[in-house]
């Protein structure tokens, strides 16, 4: 099945992010901060997050921002290409990021990493890689002084900064490569990145948008370890907002009742009675669109949605919801052990959940 619809603003109360780390700028190294904080000096605050690759489906980049999201000013690093070695992979900044971050109001610096150390388990790899930290802190010191919006800087860095970035980063994996004497990807491809991109930010999405669906057609026929859902109905979701952006993603479960359509993502643990926080928090970045949804769609015909997050694991004993009453979600914490510390962090999803009108669902599944 496939589902279309529209965003046309953000609305969203955030009750679960972490109490960040203050960082003083006088300090401030990029690489030896934590994956989120706060960087201060006397007259402003930001958040920084930092991406360790431009993919999005690695080490939950959307945790990261997500965490950042109730500072007023929010800044998050992405290299704009991360090359691993000829033995690993390779990988580009995609436009639906920039897109997304733009749409939470996250200010993107696009960075490049110019050192590496050989990876000790493949020798053929690299690993350890580090931002130039001083090319980034100067783009935070522009931004500190920028006041329009996140989405105009960061259309303005891709229309006039863009291809700079490409040169540094290419020059910067040459140096690397020299250096560890460890054969990279061909740098053509980063030349054709470069080309095919041109200097119109339209072919950038067009060549994105190709990437992305082709990534969203691989995870439609593909189960993840960390899903485990009832019906696996699958299905194709594409979300378009009021940039003009398009988002690819793959709803992990459907069911259609009546006039009503539930999209539901799951986060799934074997070993632990609830998903790692990371696994939620990159739930509820995805609750954020899912939630805000106007204009839905499924094959053509519109119908209503509700955005769920669904959390199982295989040591729970029956099942709870956003929609019980208190004296249910008593007893199921009681029935499964919960911690103090358990109970706290459950309860405030379920505060977002019922304050941003999704569904939380925590149950037992193999």
């Amino acid at each position: 099945m496939d589902i279309a619809g529209e965003i046309t603003g953000v609305k969203y109360k955030i009750y679960v992010n972490d109490d960040l780390k203050q960082v003083d700028f006088e300090n401030f190294d990029i690489n030896d901060v934590p994956a989120t904080c706060l960087l201060t000096n006397k007259k402003t605050t930001l958040a920084i997050s930092k991406w360790v690759s431009p993919k999005r489906t690695r080490s939950y980049p959307f945790e990261r921002v997500y965490n950042s999201l109730t500072t007023s000013k929010k800044v998050t690093v992405i290299p704009i290409i991360k090359d691993e070695g000829a033995r690993g992979d390779r990988d580009f900044i995609q436009w639906d990021t920039v897109l997304l971050m733009s749409l939470l109001d996250v200010f993107v610096i696009f960075a490049y990493y110019d050192k590496a150390e050989i990876n000790p388990r493949n020798k053929l790899k690299i690993t350890n890689q580090q931002f130039n930290n001083d090319y980034v802190v100067g783009k935070i010191k522009e931004i500190e002084a920028y006041y329009s919006s996140a989405l105009h800087w960061n259309l303005n860095e891709l229309n006039v900064n863009f291809h700079n970035i490409i040169n540094k980063a290419k020059t910067a994996y040459k140096q690397i490569e020299k250096n560890t004497k460890v054969p990279l990807h061909n740098f053509v491809g980063i030349d054709n990145f470069k080309k095919r991109i041109g200097q119109d930010v339209e072919l950038f999405m067009e060549f994105s948008r190709g990437k992305a669906k082709k990534a969203q057609a691989r995870e439609f026929v593909t189960q993840q370890p960390k899903e485990s859902l009832s019906t696996l109905s699958k299905a194709k979701i594409t979300i378009t907002n009021y940039l003009g952006g398009k988002y690819f993603f793959t709803v992990d479960e459907i069911e259609i009742s009546k006039d009503i359509i539930y999209l539901t993502e799951g986060k799934h643990s074997k070993r632990a009675i609830l998903p790692s926080k990371g696994d939620i928090k990159d739930g509820l970045l995805k609750m954020i669109l899912y939630s805000n949804l106007e204009n839905v769609s499924a094959n053509k015909r519109r119908i209503k949605s509700v955005a769920v997050l669904s959390l199982t694991s295989s040591k729970l004993k029956g099942s709870i919801d956003s929609m019980c009453n208190k004296a249910d979600i008593s007893s199921f914490f009681i029935k499964n052990k919960f911690t103090n510390s358990q109970i706290r962090f459950v309860n405030e999803i379920f505060e977002e959940a019922n304050k941003n009108k999704f569904i939380l669902s925590i149950a037992y599944s193999k």
